[in-house]
């Protein structure tokens, strides 16, 4: 009780007292662990993703309701934004594919943004418990944290996307053109000497080896950059309220506002430039006909 009493105090005196306060104004690299549910630690980025979740599902119900042959305001809205989504992925991943990864791409363009975006509400990263030292008020656990800012959550978030990616190119492209596209040999045997030809072998070989060691990779550098980004953000955000207070830092949320929009549409341009990579060949819409 005593604890609850103290997190509602803090609540306060960040929300209305600003930098007086002097709150902790770093975002540790860590996020902080709130409790433990059968030895699985609940963190509170983990909540801010819950509640993001549910917000999703609330928002896209509650504008969509019930679909109608001529759209609605929220019906419009939503299919406005999926209609700009589907154009920008769509020259990237060959129309053939657009059908099949819309919904995962959708998915991850609104639940990224929304994570990017809820840094800026009042109150995130600095409610929470903490206590009094020298007349300073001073947060040891934070209540909510932008989900992006850990890097669990970024990770965790690339590698559903090469999951994915994997699905895609091997059910719609095929084991055989994968395997073409990473070691096969991309001169043609009836335009090239044949001892160069196969002479290249092996170096497509090694070139192929190469591509298999950089698309492990992609998992690091998707999480690491949508992170590096946003955990940046959180923090300039945070020492920018700490110092002024509330009105010098606004045109660093505007700033970060398009950050938000600008790292989501990244994140699933590169995870489209990826399936694209493999499954939009020439003749792929032929293939699909037949």
């Amino acid at each position: 009780m005593h604890r609850f009493r103290t997190g509602l105090f803090s609540i306060f005196a960040l929300l209305f007292l600003g930098s007086a306060g002097h709150a902790q104004a770093a975002v540790p690299p860590a996020p902080d662990i709130l409790t433990e549910v059968f030895g699985i630690p609940i963190t509170n980025s983990m909540i801010t993703s819950w509640v993001i979740s549910i917000a999703i599902i609330v928002l896209i119900r509650g504008l969509i309701k019930k679909p109608t042959m001529v759209p609605h305001r929220g019906q419009a809205l939503v299919e406005a934004i999926f209609e700009g989504i589907k154009g920008l992925i769509e020259p990237i991943v060959g129309k053939h594919m657009v059908r099949p990864v819309f919904p995962l791409l959708v998915g991850l363009f609104i639940f990224i943004l929304l994570h990017n975006w809820s840094g800026l509400l009042p109150g995130v990263g600095t409610i929470g418990w903490g206590h009094f030292e020298n007349g300073t008020f001073y947060i040891t656990e934070k209540l909510i944290r932008p989900g992006n800012t850990d890097l669990n959550t970024t990770l965790a978030l690339a590698l559903i996307g090469m999951v994915a990616w994997l699905y895609f190119i091997i059910r719609y492209a095929g084991p055989k053109i994968v395997y073409h596209d990473l070691f096969g040999n991309k001169a043609s045997k009836s335009e090239t000497p044949i001892v160069i030809y196969y002479l290249l072998i092996p170096i497509f070989l090694m070139v192929g080896l190469i591509e298999v060691i950089s698309i492990a990779f992609r998992p690091v550098s998707l999480s690491l950059r949508l992170y590096g980004n946003m955990f940046g953000g959180e923090n300039l955000l945070m020492s920018m309220g700490e110092f002024f207070g509330w009105i010098v830092p606004i045109p660093v949320y505007f700033f970060e506002f398009m950050v938000g929009i600008i790292q989501a549409s990244i994140f699933i341009m590169l995870i489209a430039i990826y399936i694209g990579l493999i499954c939009n060949h020439e003749g792929g819409e032929e293939d699909e006909a037949h």
